[in-house]
């Protein structure tokens, strides 16, 4: 029977594997910008211009210059010629002299010598063309100037940033109507195992249908990658190599299920190896769930035997998959969202070894700052082959290997999945 190696936490296996991929990347492809949320940028994108190009009020007001304002107050107003309106979406033909002002729209282009906006509330006609001003501005007060914004070969956003919505606008902004963008790293799943059978087909005695291959396709797909999907295995050494093969040729990554525990029908590390070199680089993690992990690399690429139970494997999903993808695009670094809450229940917990635990969060109502959290984090207790055990989970709850357990009451962190 194969025993497993030396466990090693998961931050160490983490960084082992991805030690070996240093450099390696996916190639990148210029995409519409409108179609790029959530792509991660292949090069620093630079602004071709200031933005913005012109200066631009930001208020509804009158155009002025700011020392023609100066001591205006409700009981003592300043008195200003009005000499026209800018019009919205053109240049104003007028400049604005010592003593004028002009009506400006939010977003309206400063006419020549005007230096700042005078909020129209604070204004009322005087007389005919005339306007009584009361309250005094500063210069550059209610307009943004020139390059504010952004200057021009400002490097606005660099590479390896996920986008978002406000970079997307950034782009449209600045007329970048084409992005660089890496590549969706191709992730091939293969599930293996003689009881597992598809989705759609209804199960005999002691078959199950597969979870695994859509619960780690969706992962993928949400982390940035492409899921390619390679089927189920049988369980014989021949037809698992076959299908690896394929897909590490075909794929940046290759994730096979089942098959990784110890025991008379682990092939996957055997076949791991088989793949190219180095081969298994770890073959067990000190956590639970999701102890029989396998790690490896062949030929430069990554290969991942995750255990067949779907909370085990999702779980994993969350600690190895998601970073490598990320190593693939090239992505900076980015902050886990969570949230603190407080603990509900004790936990109990192995020394040495880290425990990751699916939590329901509530509201805790408690409304008082010495609670330090507005959230309770319940643990949903059961078994690592009980899928809906995430599926009713808001996060997953960490016990660290230096601790025997959590006490109720405790204000911990929970990783929002």
């Amino acid at each position: 029977m194969p025993e497993f190696l030396t466990l090693l936490p998961p931050d160490e296996a983490r960084e082992l594997l991805l030690s070996h991929l240093a450099g390696l990347r996916v190639n990148s492809e210029s995409i519409d910008s409108d179609q790029a949320l959530d792509r991660v940028t292949a090069e620093d994108v630079v602004a071709p211009h200031p933005l913005p190009e012109f200066p631009r009020s930001t208020v509804d007001g009158y155009a002025v210059r700011a020392r023609d304002t100066f001591g205006a107050t409700d009981s003592l107003p300043g008195y200003l010629t009005l000499i026209g309106e800018i019009p919205m979406g053109g240049a104003p033909e007028f400049k604005i002299q010592q003593g004028q002002c002009a009506l400006i729209h939010t977003g309206g282009m400063l006419p020549e010598g005007a230096d700042a906006v005078v909020m129209l509330e604070y204004t009322q006609p005087a007389h005919k063309n005339e306007m009584e001003i009361m309250r005094a501005v500063a210069d550059g007060e209610n307009v943004i100037k020139v390059g504010e914004d952004v200057k021009a070969d400002q490097t606005v956003i660099r590479r390896g940033v996920r986008l978002r919505a406000a970079e997307i606008g950034g782009l449209m902004a600045l007329g970048i109507i084409r992005v660089k963008v890496a590549r969706k790293p191709r992730v091939g799943l293969i599930s293996s195992g003689d009881e597992v059978i598809a989705p759609s087909q209804s199960p005999r005695p002691g078959q199950i249908r597969d979870v695994n291959a859509f619960t780690l396709a969706a992962l993928v797909t949400k982390s940035g990658g492409d899921a390619v999907q390679y089927g189920i295995v049988c369980d014989e050494m021949s037809a698992l190599k076959e299908i690896a093969a394929r897909a590490l040729t075909e794929c940046d990554a290759v994730v096979i299920t089942a098959g990784s525990s110890a025991s008379t029908r682990d092939m996957t590390a055997e076949v791991i190896s088989s793949l190219g070199a180095p081969g298994v680089l770890v073959h067990g993690i000190n956590t639970r769930p999701g102890k029989p992990t396998i790690l490896g690399v062949c030929n430069g690429k990554a290969v991942i035997g995750l255990p067949g139970n779907p909370v085990s494997a999702l779980v994993n999903g969350y600690l190895f998959i998601v970073p490598l993808i990320e190593k693939l695009l090239g992505a900076l670094p980015k902050v886990q969202a969570a949230v603190n809450a407080r603990l509900v229940v004790n936990l109990s917990s192995q020394a040495g070894r880290e425990d990751w635990w699916p939590v329901k969060l509530s509201r805790s109502g408690r409304g008082d700052t010495q609670s330090k959290s507005e959230y309770s984090a319940e643990p949903i207790f059961g078994k690592s082959n009980l899928i809906f055990m995430l599926a009713a989970a808001d996060g997953l709850l960490r016990i660290p290997p230096d601790a025997t357990g959590l006490s109720a009451g405790e204000i911990v962190k929970v990783f929002l999945i």
